[in-house]
């Protein structure tokens, strides 16, 4: 952000970046500048809502990426929610997605990890998605998700704007940290993307499918969380009512096997 769309002027002398200076977002959050330097150096042990808040608004952040600074200070008194190792699908989450069987469905865990999905979703996507799988391994080494995901760099960026959204909340999940450096080490994009340091909470975003008998597909891909399991995601593919792809889904399922594949009874 420059000092022209923060709205005020800009503190004389040469700039060695096109941002703001310290000392001008110390002045947008009302802040000493002695302040804001401790912040950014790490040497103030605990940062309170409110000057949270400030820095906010100074930035205009939005809510996802306030959120993500909420995360990363880590304010006092605030929990973190741990990371689990061994994820069992929410029973409330599976009886939604058994009932949405008209639309491919699909529920992910921490880490990106399938908990489960129907079996229209491995009718439009081709590929099995195996609960205890990893979508984000499929998304970024399976190179059927680039040929079939019309739209993948779009889709892809925003995958890994959520990765570090969900490294904020969980820092210490080391393998998710591990997971994130195989992909930027091995993957040009992802390296990329994550230096972009874009933030991005599961939000909805359209997804289109080059399917190979079906035609294109066009779907607003929406997100579903329950307030008391709020790592699980319930990733459901929506259609415009009439649209040639909502013709198209009874095609696909006439020949997909039946049922939401989840481990053990729904």
């Amino acid at each position: 952000m420059t000092p022209a769309q923060a709205g005020i002027t800009a503190l004389p002398g040469p700039r060695r970046v096109p941002g703001l200076r310290r000392e001008e977002v110390a002045m947008l959050s009302a802040l000493s500048t002695d302040h804001y330097s401790r912040l950014e150096q790490g040497r103030q042990a605990h940062v309170s809502e409110s000057v949270l808040k400030a820095l906010s608004r100074a930035l205009r952040l939005d809510e996802a990426e306030a959120a993500h600074l909420r995360d990363l200070a880590a304010p006092s008194g605030r929990s973190r929610r741990p990371a689990v190792a061994v994820q069992r699908a929410d029973p409330g989450l599976l009886r939604v997605a058994t009932a949405l069987d008209h639309v491919p469905v699909l529920l992910l865990g921490q880490r990106g990890e399938v908990l489960a999905r129907n079996a229209l979703l491995l009718a439009v996507l081709g590929y099995p998605m195996l609960p205890g799988s990893s979508f984000t391994e499929y998304l970024f080494r399976e190179p059927l998700a680039r040929e079939r995901i019309a739209n993948w760099a779009d889709f892809a960026a925003s995958s890994v704007a959520t990765m570090r959204m969900e490294l904020g909340r969980h820092p210490d999940d080391r393998r998710l940290a591990s997971a994130v450096e195989r992909l930027r080490r091995d993957d040009p994009d992802v390296a990329r993307w994550w230096d972009d340091h874009t933030v991005r909470d599961y939000a909805s975003v359209r997804k289109r499918i080059t399917h190979p008998e079906a035609g294109p597909l066009d779907f607003n891909i929406e997100v579903i969380t329950a307030p008391h399991v709020p790592d699980q995601h319930l990733v459901v593919y929506t259609v415009e009512p009439d649209s040639a792809t909502a013709r198209a889904l009874p095609f696909l399922a006439s020949w997909a096997p039946t049922g939401t594949l989840a481990p053990g009874p729904l």
